[in-house]
């Protein structure tokens, strides 16, 4: 079965931790990794930002967007599975 979105969004979150590995102390490069990572938004919640162990929020990023393509794949799945069978 494929899974184009859930292989999508996992390269577009690892490009994007990629990206701000490299350039993390580029503010427009650091403000849209904080932008776009969802595990980053709840980080400070739980405890200081700059004590957060980067590689553990870009795991997090990671699996977090192929987990929202996998729920993308399997909507339009189960979506063309009604329409085949109606």
């Amino acid at each position: 079965m494929r899974k184009p979105y859930t292989l999508a969004l996992t390269i577009f979150s690892a490009l994007l931790c990629l990206v701000h590995y490299i350039g993390h102390e580029y503010d427009p490069i650091y403000i849209l990794f904080y932008a776009l990572s969802v595990p980053a938004w709840f980080a400070p919640a739980f405890s200081d930002i700059t004590r957060v162990n980067i590689m553990v929020v870009y795991i997090l990023t990671i699996l977090s967007y192929a987990f929202i393509g996998y729920v993308i794949d399997y909507f339009i799945a189960r979506s063309r599975e009604r329409r085949g069978a109606a």
